[in-house]
Protein backbone atom coordinates (compact mmCIF):
# COMPACT_ATOMS: atom_id res chain seq x y z
CA UNK A 1 0.00 0.00 0.00
CA UNK A 2 2.85 2.21 1.10
CA UNK A 3 4.49 1.61 -2.34
CA UNK A 4 1.37 2.38 -4.30
CA UNK A 5 0.94 5.73 -2.17
CA UNK A 6 4.43 6.84 -2.91
CA UNK A 7 3.86 5.92 -6.73
CA UNK A 8 0.65 8.20 -7.03
CA UNK A 9 2.54 11.03 -5.13
CA UNK A 10 5.58 10.86 -7.51
CA UNK A 11 3.22 10.92 -10.59
CA UNK A 12 0.96 14.15 -9.01
CA UNK A 13 4.48 15.90 -8.35
CA UNK A 14 5.67 15.33 -12.20
CA UNK A 15 2.35 15.96 -13.72
CA UNK A 16 2.26 19.38 -11.53
CA UNK A 17 5.53 19.90 -12.94
CA UNK A 18 4.66 19.65 -16.67
CA UNK A 19 1.83 22.01 -16.24
CA UNK A 20 3.95 24.78 -14.93
CA UNK A 21 6.75 23.96 -17.67
CA UNK A 22 4.02 24.65 -20.05
CA UNK A 23 2.54 28.18 -18.21
CA UNK A 24 5.56 29.24 -17.81
CA UNK A 25 8.16 28.10 -19.71
CA UNK A 26 11.46 25.92 -19.52
CA UNK A 27 14.12 27.12 -17.55
CA UNK A 28 17.88 27.11 -18.69
CA UNK A 29 21.14 27.69 -17.62
CA UNK A 30 22.90 30.05 -19.31
CA UNK A 31 26.70 29.27 -19.62
CA UNK A 32 28.16 32.33 -20.63
CA UNK A 33 28.31 36.13 -19.13
CA UNK A 34 25.83 37.81 -21.24
CA UNK A 35 22.70 39.13 -20.45
CA UNK A 36 19.32 40.19 -22.66
CA UNK A 37 18.53 44.17 -22.76
CA UNK A 38 16.13 43.71 -19.82
CA UNK A 39 19.12 43.27 -17.39
CA UNK A 40 21.33 45.89 -16.17
CA UNK A 41 24.20 45.16 -14.11
CA UNK A 42 25.74 48.06 -11.60
CA UNK A 43 29.53 47.90 -10.26
CA UNK A 44 29.49 49.23 -6.39
CA UNK A 45 33.20 51.05 -7.02
CA UNK A 46 33.47 51.54 -3.33
CA UNK A 47 37.18 50.79 -2.38
CA UNK A 48 35.88 50.42 1.42
CA UNK A 49 33.26 47.57 -0.07
CA UNK A 50 34.52 44.90 -1.22
CA UNK A 51 34.62 41.09 -1.83
CA UNK A 52 37.56 39.22 -0.36
CA UNK A 53 39.57 39.36 -3.60
CA UNK A 54 39.48 43.07 -4.38
CA UNK A 55 36.68 43.00 -6.97
CA UNK A 56 33.44 44.93 -6.79
CA UNK A 57 29.96 43.75 -6.09
CA UNK A 58 27.24 43.72 -8.64
CA UNK A 59 23.77 45.21 -8.30
CA UNK A 60 21.06 43.16 -10.52
CA UNK A 61 18.28 45.15 -11.81
CA UNK A 62 15.83 42.86 -14.01
CA UNK A 63 13.07 44.50 -15.91
CA UNK A 64 10.10 41.55 -15.49
CA UNK A 65 12.21 39.77 -13.16
CA UNK A 66 11.28 36.60 -11.57
CA UNK A 67 12.16 34.75 -8.43
CA UNK A 68 11.09 30.89 -7.24
CA UNK A 69 12.03 29.67 -4.22
CA UNK A 70 11.41 26.53 -2.53
CA UNK A 71 11.86 28.17 1.13
CA UNK A 72 14.58 25.48 1.75
CA UNK A 73 17.61 25.38 -0.65
CA UNK A 74 17.14 26.73 -4.00
CA UNK A 75 16.05 30.32 -5.02
CA UNK A 76 16.12 31.44 -8.48
CA UNK A 77 16.62 34.64 -10.26
CA UNK A 78 15.05 34.79 -13.93
CA UNK A 79 14.85 36.84 -16.81
CA UNK A 80 13.44 35.28 -19.80
CA UNK A 81 13.51 32.53 -19.11
CA UNK A 82 17.45 32.08 -18.19
CA UNK A 83 18.70 31.78 -14.74
CA UNK A 84 21.25 34.28 -13.92
CA UNK A 85 24.12 32.55 -12.39
CA UNK A 86 25.15 35.33 -10.02
CA UNK A 87 22.44 36.08 -7.74
CA UNK A 88 20.48 32.96 -7.48
CA UNK A 89 21.44 30.80 -4.68
CA UNK A 90 21.34 26.50 -4.59
CA UNK A 91 23.17 25.25 -1.57
CA UNK A 92 22.70 21.41 -1.85
CA UNK A 93 23.41 19.54 1.30
CA UNK A 94 25.29 22.65 2.57
CA UNK A 95 27.36 22.73 -0.39
CA UNK A 96 26.82 25.92 -2.57
CA UNK A 97 26.73 25.03 -5.96
CA UNK A 98 26.51 26.63 -9.87
CA UNK A 99 22.83 27.64 -10.93
CA UNK A 100 23.01 24.87 -13.30
CA UNK A 101 22.05 22.66 -10.13
CA UNK A 102 19.18 24.83 -9.00
CA UNK A 103 15.92 22.75 -8.75
CA UNK A 104 14.17 25.10 -11.10
CA UNK A 105 16.61 23.28 -14.09
CA UNK A 106 14.88 20.13 -13.98
CA UNK A 107 11.72 20.91 -12.28
CA UNK A 108 10.38 24.34 -13.69
CA UNK A 109 8.55 26.80 -11.26
CA UNK A 110 6.19 24.48 -10.12
CA UNK A 111 3.86 27.28 -8.29
CA UNK A 112 1.58 30.27 -9.29
CA UNK A 113 3.27 32.93 -10.49
CA UNK A 114 2.27 36.69 -8.50
CA UNK A 115 2.58 39.36 -10.68
CA UNK A 116 3.97 41.90 -8.48
CA UNK A 117 3.33 46.12 -9.78
CA UNK A 118 6.42 47.54 -8.23
CA UNK A 119 10.09 47.57 -7.23
CA UNK A 120 11.21 44.35 -5.56
CA UNK A 121 14.11 43.97 -3.49
CA UNK A 122 15.05 40.30 -3.35
CA UNK A 123 16.92 39.24 0.23
CA UNK A 124 15.47 35.58 0.42
CA UNK A 125 18.49 33.22 0.61
CA UNK A 126 16.69 29.63 1.38
CA UNK A 127 16.96 28.39 4.86
CA UNK A 128 19.47 29.70 6.13
CA UNK A 129 18.28 33.22 5.86
CA UNK A 130 14.86 33.22 7.08
CA UNK A 131 15.20 33.70 11.08
CA UNK A 132 18.77 32.56 11.82
CA UNK A 133 20.93 35.56 13.82
CA UNK A 134 24.10 35.44 12.49
CA UNK A 135 23.03 35.02 8.76
CA UNK A 136 20.74 37.77 9.14
CA UNK A 137 23.66 40.15 10.20
CA UNK A 138 26.32 39.14 8.08
CA UNK A 139 24.53 37.93 5.32
CA UNK A 140 21.31 39.91 4.64
CA UNK A 141 21.27 43.32 5.77
CA UNK A 142 25.08 43.49 4.08
CA UNK A 143 23.00 43.09 0.81
CA UNK A 144 20.86 46.45 1.59
CA UNK A 145 24.06 48.24 1.97
CA UNK A 146 25.40 47.20 -0.96
CA UNK A 147 22.31 48.41 -2.52
CA UNK A 148 22.10 51.36 -1.09
CA UNK A 149 25.29 52.34 -2.57
CA UNK A 150 23.36 53.07 -6.09
CA UNK A 151 20.04 53.13 -4.59
CA UNK A 152 17.71 53.95 -1.63
CA UNK A 153 15.30 52.40 0.38
CA UNK A 154 12.74 55.50 -1.45
CA UNK A 155 13.40 53.12 -5.13
CA UNK A 156 11.77 50.38 -3.31
CA UNK A 157 8.10 49.01 -2.60
CA UNK A 158 8.78 45.52 -1.84
CA UNK A 159 11.50 43.48 0.01
CA UNK A 160 10.81 40.00 -0.72
CA UNK A 161 11.36 38.13 2.47
CA UNK A 162 9.68 35.71 5.00
CA UNK A 163 7.80 37.10 7.87
CA UNK A 164 10.34 39.32 10.46
CA UNK A 165 11.02 38.45 13.80
CA UNK A 166 11.49 41.05 15.58
CA UNK A 167 15.00 41.91 15.78
CA UNK A 168 14.97 41.80 12.06
CA UNK A 169 11.90 44.52 11.76
CA UNK A 170 14.25 46.61 14.79
CA UNK A 171 17.14 46.32 12.64
CA UNK A 172 15.44 47.39 9.22
CA UNK A 173 13.94 50.30 10.91
CA UNK A 174 17.55 51.55 12.08
CA UNK A 175 18.65 51.30 8.84
CA UNK A 176 15.47 53.36 7.58
CA UNK A 177 14.26 50.14 5.55
CA UNK A 178 11.51 49.37 8.07
CA UNK A 179 8.82 50.93 6.04
CA UNK A 180 8.93 49.13 3.18
CA UNK A 181 6.26 45.91 2.69
CA UNK A 182 7.50 43.02 2.95
CA UNK A 183 6.90 40.64 0.19
CA UNK A 184 6.19 36.98 1.96
CA UNK A 185 8.52 34.66 0.38
CA UNK A 186 6.77 31.59 2.17
CA UNK A 187 3.32 32.74 0.66
CA UNK A 188 4.41 33.82 -2.90
CA UNK A 189 7.30 31.42 -3.88
CA UNK A 190 7.22 32.62 -7.43
CA UNK A 191 6.86 36.07 -8.57
CA UNK A 192 7.42 38.95 -11.23
CA UNK A 193 7.81 41.93 -10.38
CA UNK A 194 8.31 45.23 -12.77
CA UNK A 195 11.01 45.85 -11.43
CA UNK A 196 13.68 43.23 -9.64
CA UNK A 197 16.48 43.62 -8.06
CA UNK A 198 19.11 41.16 -6.70
CA UNK A 199 22.62 41.36 -4.98
CA UNK A 200 25.55 38.61 -4.80
CA UNK A 201 25.81 37.39 -1.43
CA UNK A 202 28.51 39.36 0.84
CA UNK A 203 30.96 36.41 0.76
CA UNK A 204 29.91 33.12 0.42
CA UNK A 205 30.69 32.11 -3.33
CA UNK A 206 32.09 28.87 -2.92
CA UNK A 207 31.61 25.37 -1.14
CA UNK A 208 30.58 24.36 2.65
CA UNK A 209 29.25 27.73 4.76
CA UNK A 210 30.83 26.65 7.79
CA UNK A 211 34.50 26.72 5.62
CA UNK A 212 33.82 30.31 3.98
CA UNK A 213 32.95 32.00 6.85
CA UNK A 214 36.31 32.27 8.14
CA UNK A 215 36.62 35.12 5.41
CA UNK A 216 34.19 36.86 6.45
CA UNK A 217 35.27 40.73 5.00
CA UNK A 218 36.10 43.20 7.49
CA UNK A 219 33.79 45.94 5.73
CA UNK A 220 30.45 44.04 7.08
CA UNK A 221 31.70 43.72 10.46
CA UNK A 222 32.90 47.25 10.52
CA UNK A 223 29.44 48.61 8.96
CA UNK A 224 27.20 46.89 11.28
CA UNK A 225 29.33 48.52 14.32
CA UNK A 226 29.09 51.87 12.72
CA UNK A 227 25.55 51.40 12.58
CA UNK A 228 24.00 49.47 15.26
CA UNK A 229 26.53 50.44 18.11
CA UNK A 230 25.11 53.86 18.87
CA UNK A 231 21.62 52.29 18.72
CA UNK A 232 22.25 50.17 21.83
CA UNK A 233 20.28 50.15 25.36
CA UNK A 234 21.45 49.88 28.40
CA UNK A 235 20.59 47.16 31.15
CA UNK A 236 22.01 45.49 34.18
CA UNK A 237 24.10 43.44 33.37
CA UNK A 238 27.65 42.51 34.69
CA UNK A 239 31.31 42.89 33.54
CA UNK A 240 31.60 38.94 32.95
CA UNK A 241 29.05 37.15 31.09
CA UNK A 242 28.26 33.55 30.44
CA UNK A 243 25.68 32.48 27.05
CA UNK A 244 23.16 30.02 28.48
CA UNK A 245 21.80 28.02 25.01
CA UNK A 246 19.53 26.35 27.29
CA UNK A 247 16.61 28.45 25.44
CA UNK A 248 17.42 26.65 21.84
CA UNK A 249 14.94 24.42 20.61
CA UNK A 250 18.08 22.40 19.24
CA UNK A 251 20.40 20.22 21.71
CA UNK A 252 23.78 20.68 19.24
CA UNK A 253 26.51 22.56 21.22
CA UNK A 254 24.40 22.25 24.12
CA UNK A 255 26.38 21.19 27.79
CA UNK A 256 24.67 18.30 29.46
CA UNK A 257 25.53 19.66 32.55
CA UNK A 258 24.71 23.07 32.20
CA UNK A 259 23.52 23.54 35.35
CA UNK A 260 26.56 22.63 37.16
CA UNK A 261 28.86 25.10 34.95
CA UNK A 262 26.03 28.35 35.49
CA UNK A 263 26.59 27.86 39.34
CA UNK A 264 29.97 27.24 39.44
CA UNK A 265 30.55 30.80 37.22
CA UNK A 266 27.74 32.36 39.44
CA UNK A 267 30.14 31.94 42.17
CA UNK A 268 33.14 33.46 40.01
CA UNK A 269 30.83 36.76 39.68
CA UNK A 270 29.50 35.52 35.76
CA UNK A 271 25.99 35.80 35.26
CA UNK A 272 24.37 33.72 32.81
CA UNK A 273 21.79 35.37 29.77
CA UNK A 274 19.70 33.64 27.49
CA UNK A 275 20.83 36.01 24.69
CA UNK A 276 17.92 35.28 22.18
CA UNK A 277 15.45 36.78 24.74
CA UNK A 278 17.03 40.18 25.02
CA UNK A 279 16.14 43.02 22.26
CA UNK A 280 18.44 43.41 19.69
CA UNK A 281 19.82 46.45 21.23
CA UNK A 282 20.08 45.00 24.36
CA UNK A 283 22.02 42.31 23.27
CA UNK A 284 24.26 45.16 21.59
CA UNK A 285 24.88 46.94 25.11
CA UNK A 286 25.03 43.40 26.49
CA UNK A 287 28.50 42.51 24.90
CA UNK A 288 29.70 46.24 24.46
CA UNK A 289 29.96 46.20 27.94
CA UNK A 290 31.21 42.89 28.42
CA UNK A 291 34.94 42.09 29.86
CA UNK A 292 34.94 38.03 29.53
CA UNK A 293 31.87 35.96 27.49
CA UNK A 294 32.03 32.31 28.09
CA UNK A 295 29.70 29.73 26.15
CA UNK A 296 29.06 27.30 23.59
CA UNK A 297 29.03 27.97 20.14
CA UNK A 298 25.78 29.66 18.79
CA UNK A 299 23.98 32.22 17.27
CA UNK A 300 24.51 34.64 20.35
CA UNK A 301 28.31 35.21 19.50
CA UNK A 302 27.39 36.96 15.98
CA UNK A 303 27.20 39.99 18.90
CA UNK A 304 31.17 39.91 18.82
CA UNK A 305 30.72 42.12 15.82
CA UNK A 306 29.90 45.07 19.20
CA UNK A 307 32.72 43.64 21.59
CA UNK A 308 34.89 46.44 22.72
CA UNK A 309 38.96 45.57 21.71
CA UNK A 310 40.55 43.30 24.60
CA UNK A 311 37.29 41.38 25.42
CA UNK A 312 37.96 38.24 26.34
CA UNK A 313 36.32 35.66 24.48
CA UNK A 314 36.40 31.94 25.65
CA UNK A 315 33.66 29.80 23.07
CA UNK A 316 32.96 25.88 23.79
CA UNK A 317 32.23 23.87 20.78
CA UNK A 318 32.65 20.27 19.47
CA UNK A 319 35.44 18.77 17.64
CA UNK A 320 34.20 18.11 14.77
CA UNK A 321 32.53 21.32 14.01
CA UNK A 322 34.17 23.04 11.34
CA UNK A 323 32.94 26.93 11.81
CA UNK A 324 36.12 29.47 12.77
CA UNK A 325 33.68 32.56 11.98
CA UNK A 326 34.15 34.12 15.58
CA UNK A 327 37.55 33.71 15.64
CA UNK A 328 37.18 35.69 12.30
CA UNK A 329 35.27 38.19 13.79
CA UNK A 330 37.36 38.01 16.89
CA UNK A 331 40.75 39.28 14.86
CA UNK A 332 38.76 41.94 13.18
CA UNK A 333 37.49 43.71 16.54
CA UNK A 334 41.15 42.77 17.88
CA UNK A 335 39.62 40.34 20.59
CA UNK A 336 41.16 37.75 23.14
CA UNK A 337 40.13 34.55 21.69
CA UNK A 338 40.34 31.28 23.16
CA UNK A 339 38.41 28.03 21.59
CA UNK A 340 37.93 24.88 23.71
CA UNK A 341 37.52 22.07 21.83
CA UNK A 342 35.57 19.28 23.23
CA UNK A 343 34.26 15.43 22.11
CA UNK A 344 30.93 15.02 20.72
CA UNK A 345 28.52 13.08 23.04
CA UNK A 346 26.18 10.90 20.90
CA UNK A 347 22.81 9.28 22.36
CA UNK A 348 22.44 11.61 26.08
CA UNK A 349 19.83 10.88 28.15
CA UNK A 350 20.09 14.44 29.06
CA UNK A 351 19.76 17.81 26.37
CA UNK A 352 23.20 18.42 24.88
CA UNK A 353 26.26 17.18 23.39
CA UNK A 354 28.90 18.81 25.24
CA UNK A 355 30.62 17.87 28.81
CA UNK A 356 33.02 19.89 30.36
CA UNK A 357 34.70 20.21 33.76
CA UNK A 358 33.47 24.08 34.68
CA UNK A 359 37.64 23.83 35.93
CA UNK A 360 38.66 23.54 32.99
CA UNK A 361 37.30 26.50 31.53
CA UNK A 362 37.90 28.76 34.13
CA UNK A 363 41.97 28.18 33.29
CA UNK A 364 41.67 29.56 30.54
CA UNK A 365 40.35 33.22 32.26
CA UNK A 366 43.65 33.34 34.03
CA UNK A 367 45.92 33.01 30.97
Amino acid sequence: MQFFKKQISTFYKTLVREFFKICHGKIYFSKGKKYNQNVKIYEVKNKNIKKNDNTNYKIFEIKNGRIYNDHVQNVACISNNRIINEISYQQIEGNLKSAKFNSVINNGTPYIKKKIKGNVLNLSQGASGHSNYFHWLVDILPKIKIFSEKFSSKDLNYLYLPKLKQFQKISLNLLGYGKIKILDSKRFRHIEADILYAIEHPWYFKGYIHKENYHLPEWIVQWLRSKFLPSKKKIKSKKNIFIDRSESKYSHMQFINNKEIIEFFKKKNFMPYKVGKLSFQKQIYLFFNANIIIGGHGAAFTNLIFCKPNTKIIEIKTKNHPSLVNKRISYINNLRYNLIKISKIKNSKNNGDMYINPEQIYKFIKK
